[in-house]
């Protein structure tokens, strides 16, 4: 009887329940189950939605369980101020460098997973401090703002090594490579690709190994003419990314070392024409769904 008259106006009629009568905690609850975008869009609604969507208790359940050994990562300038949950989420959301710029850490802005990126210049690069071999391209496709280009070389390696604190997740390991020469003339992007050859003769075998004893390897002539239904008849002039492998961590451990690499050391032929930028190690689930596109 009380909640009936409580609804009606002072000429009588019964006023209908809007979104703004729904408690602040309510919401809370309900924004637990929404993604970040979807919490951002509905925080316009009105105030008890905007202070919901500000909660601490929300944005810590869209950060990694493990994201107080991630806040190390962060400027020190950002570190000594007392941020929210939500302006935590939005500094990882961005790629935050770290290792000497060397390395990104980013999570994904709709699972709050995390994702990272490893520089050629991270890697250790065979015959890299060599002009006569490799040399350092700037460039704007990379988003460490530049690349190794390979001209020529008989003994091809790359390799790398990551020791992070990952949550508890299933990753895919990859390198992003690209054959040709790339610039720009007259602002049209063009490829050159006087230099590249050797790629389809014999595969590169990549591999990855991780401190647990998980391993995984794969092997692609990076010239192939066969029919590809994402590049065509052959893969130059793309950024491709070349499948590793995939770790499994499981939490249990404080970090994950991740040791991986790229070889063609067949040295009965050369090879060159290469572009190296970088590895990427991303949630299986968020790699399948975006496919190619999520590199750049």
């Amino acid at each position: 009887m009380g909640a009936s008259l409580s609804n009606l106006g002072s000429n009588g009629s019964t006023i209908a329940p809007s979104l703004g009568d729904i408690p602040e905690n309510c919401v809370a609850r309900v924004f637990l189950h929404l993604t970040p975008p979807e919490i951002c869009n509905l925080a316009r609604l009105n105030r008890a939605f905007r202070g919901a969507a500000s909660a601490d208790s929300v944005w810590e359940s869209k950060l990694p369980s493990n994201y107080q050994h991630l806040l190390r990562l962060m400027p020190e300038e950002q570190r000594c101020r007392n941020l929210s949950k939500k302006d935590i989420f939005a500094v990882f959301s961005k790629p935050l460098p770290f290792d000497d710029g060397n390395k990104q850490l980013w999570l994904d802005r709709v699972t709050g997973r995390v994702c990272m990126s490893i520089s050629a210049k991270g890697l250790s690069i065979t015959g890299i401090d060599d002009r006569r071999y490799w040399t350092w391209v700037p460039t704007e496709e990379s988003r460490f703002n530049i690349v190794a280009y390979l001209q020529q070389i008989w003994w091809f390696e790359v390799d790398g090594e990551v020791d992070f604190p990952f949550p508890a997740d299933n990753y895919t390991l990859s390198f992003r490579l690209h054959l040709g020469r790339f610039s720009k003339r007259l602002g049209r992007r063009v490829c050159n690709y006087d230099q590249t050859h050797g790629w389809d003769i014999k595969p590169v075998i990549f591999r990855l190994s991780t401190s647990d004893g998980q391993e995984a390897s794969s092997e692609c002539c990076l010239d192939e003419t066969v029919h590809d239904d994402t590049y065509g008849n052959h893969k130059r002039g793309y950024w491709v990314d070349y499948k590793v492998g995939e770790f499994i961590v499981t939490g249990s451990e404080p970090t994950t070392k991740v040791r991986f690499s790229m070889k063609q050391i067949d040295c009965t032929h050369s090879k060159g024409g290469l572009c190296v930028d970088s590895v990427f190690i991303i949630p299986s689930e968020l790699r399948d769904r975006k496919g190619g596109g999520f590199l750049k």
